[in-house]
């Protein structure tokens, strides 16, 4: 079954998208760094199912033009939502991979009606523990940020920004390149209230030995969203359904052709 991939125009933004199939509509909504190729393998493996896999590159990766400034995950959320008119698809099923996993939940928890239902795959947005030290490091540095930029040191607080974040900022931070803002937007939100407020069916699929997303943030999101399920692979990471290709097709076809 071929892909079909293309440019194309929404709200102004020049997104680039794979779609393959034919059927039932099923977005598809990569990781942070990602493009639509990492998702690629489980919609060739959907697709002769019956679904229309549609999987754009989010804004600022693949070769989808960056935002225009710095967004948070709203934002992202809102495209997508302008992506499903865009190809006149008034609801869809979603899945939704690690940062796709924070856009899903925010389209399930305040657009469900667009939403039919969703599988997140080590889904983001429960903030990560931290201990005494790193809470009491972190208060530390926005203080002394903030307090240099009110009293019009900004050169001062900004180079203390790029220090910290050198210092202390993690992978995806570093590597985020012109996407800095908009990460630290996006990691910086808790998204356990919009998980509480899912109305649609959702199944949480989770690999054991991730060390990005733990498996007690899937439990926690699991426990918050009303209707929720969660399965675990034990021998699997963060990428579980790259991990377990097999059995997330099976899983995910079950899931969404069979009433909840």
């Amino acid at each position: 079954m071929s892909a079909t991939r293309q440019l194309m125009n929404v709200n102004g933004l020049s997104l680039a998208e794979i779609v393959i199939g034919t059927g039932t509509p099923l977005l598809m909504l990569h990781g942070w760094g990602a493009s639509a190729d990492l998702m690629l393998p489980l919609a060739k493996s959907l697709a002769p199912h019956g679904y229309q896999c549609l999987i754009p590159d989010l804004p600022g990766f693949g070769e989808s033009a960056p935002p225009p400034e710095a967004w948070d995950t709203r934002l992202y959320a809102e495209l997508m939502l302008a992506y499903l008119d865009a190809h006149s698809i008034e609801r869809a099923l979603l899945i939704g991979h690690s940062f796709g996993g924070r856009i899903s939940l925010i389209l399930g928890a305040d657009y469900a009606d667009r939403v039919m239902k969703m599988a997140l795959f080590n889904s983001a947005g429960v903030p990560p523990r931290r201990s005494l030290s790193s809470r009491a490091r972190l208060k530390l540095y926005k203080t002394g940020r903030d307090w240099l930029a009110a009293f019009g040191a900004k050169a001062l607080s900004e180079r203390l920004r790029a220090w910290y974040g050198a210092r202390y900022g993690s992978a995806d931070y570093q590597s985020a390149g012109a996407l800095k803002e908009t990460f630290l937007k996006v990691v910086n939100s808790d998204l356990r209230p919009y998980a509480e407020r899912v109305s649609v069916p959702t199944l949480l699929l989770w690999g054991e030995k991730d060390a990005d997303t733990p498996l007690w943030q899937g439990e926690t999101l699991q426990k918050l969203i009303p209707d929720a399920g969660l399965i675990t692979f034990p021998d699997a990471g963060h990428f579980s359904y790259l991990e377990k290709p097999a059995d997330s097709v099976r899983i995910l076809d079950y899931f969404f052709t069979h009433d909840s």
